[in-house]
């Protein structure tokens, strides 16, 4: 795959600038064709389902978490998501961070554009992904920075205002690693590997994490657009920490859209690509995108816990038979995320280009 450019291919919008001008109309650049515009009337069936929620508490007590691993494997084999609480993670630091975060983005203009990112590494404040000329935009603005390895991780690239973002940042992401840890022991015991392997397969503890800092702001017409396009998430796993106040993730059920009901102190889980990958499909990423509102901005921060850059992933050995042949060509990680940053959210496109000829 081509090398990255290293300049946007037109002038940056900023979106929430945008809204803050109290437009009436979406312009042309963010509307989506009929077939990817949300639903946004109310669906009965659809209003009860959920994503499951499991309770990670009891493994702190006690040797027994057989309840806890057939939750979690039976929410990754249905759905590649699911919600924890009692997962570690302290909710006075998971309310922190969105604070300051939402802070970030009121502050004035000048204050943000200090930061403003190039495609060349994404790092920074962005208003889009991909680099196609006239491409519909997404009706959202963002902060993506490097946590791992640390090689990458340069405080200098985040924000000195608000004056404690840098080290909550810090001390967040070192306990998301924490957290990723776990729950990557216990896909692997679930898959049929020993405890460590999956995190091994990742290159064990020189993994790669990063951050991206979602601010969707008001939309004046949030049946023609979204706030993030149908995706699956190019790297392992993913823990999204949501605004519990205000509805916007919507997962693929099917042939529908399931908008995720969050359960306060709850983080989301979802199974990237990588591991649909490595587990040769036994666990599958799924699509998942974001939708907007006309009366209320909202903040999430997503939290990619991803393979060695360099290490090429492909099916384990463990999952490959004569009956059930390797699906993926082994790739790495850094050329694999070249395609969303080149080409923008694209379903499940990305993963479906790896497909061996059967």
């Amino acid at each position: 795959m081509s090398s990255l450019q290293q300049v946007w291919p037109e002038p940056i919008v900023r979106v929430q600038s945008l809204s803050e001008t109290g437009v009436s109309a979406v312009p042309d650049r963010y509307i989506k064709p009929p077939s990817e515009r949300p639903s946004l009337e109310p669906q009965p069936v659809l209003e009860e389902t959920n994503i499951p929620l499991i309770d990670l508490g009891d493994l702190l007590v006690g040797d027994d978490h057989s309840t806890i691993l057939n939750q979690i494997s039976e929410a990754c084999r249905d759905w590649g998501f699911f919600q924890v609480v009692n997962h570690g993670v302290s909710v006075e630091l998971m309310h922190r961070a969105l604070q300051l975060w939402a802070h970030f983005f009121h502050l004035p203009i000048g204050e943000k554009l200090i930061y403003a990112n190039s495609p060349l590494t994404f790092e920074g404040y962005g208003s889009r992904l991909g680099v196609e000329k006239g491409a519909i935009l997404d009706w959202s603005d963002y902060f993506f920075l490097n946590y791992l390895p640390e090689t990458l991780r340069d405080h200098n690239k985040w924000p000195t205002l608000p004056p404690s973002l840098r080290e909550t940042v810090d001390e967040y992401c070192r306990e998301l690693v924490k957290l990723g840890g776990t729950l990557m022991k216990l896909f692997s015991i679930n898959l049929g590997l020993g405890e460590d392997h999956l995190q091994k397969a990742f290159g064990g503890d020189d993994i790669g994490a990063c951050m991206r800092v979602n601010f969707y702001p008001k939309c004046p017409q949030p049946d023609l657009t979204l706030g993030l396009s149908s995706h699956s998430d190019p790297g392992g796993m993913t823990i999204l920490l949501p605004d519990d106040h205000v509805a916007g993730l919507q997962v693929r059920r099917g042939d529908s859209w399931v908008t995720v009901k969050v359960a306060p102190g709850a983080f989301i889980i979802n199974i990237g690509d990588q591991i649909q990958v490595l587990s040769n499909a036994n666990y599958k990423s799924v699509e998942h995108r974001v939708i907007v509102n006309s009366a209320k901005e909202r903040v999430s921060l997503a939290f990619f816990y991803n393979p060695k850059s360099d290490l090429p992933i492909g099916p384990l050995k463990e999952f490959v038979t004569a009956d059930f042949p390797a699906l993926y060509t082994p790739t790495t990680f850094n050329e694999y995320r070249q395609y969303i940053r080149m080409k923008g959210p694209r379903g499940k496109s990305q993963v479906e280009s790896l497909k061996c000829p059967q």
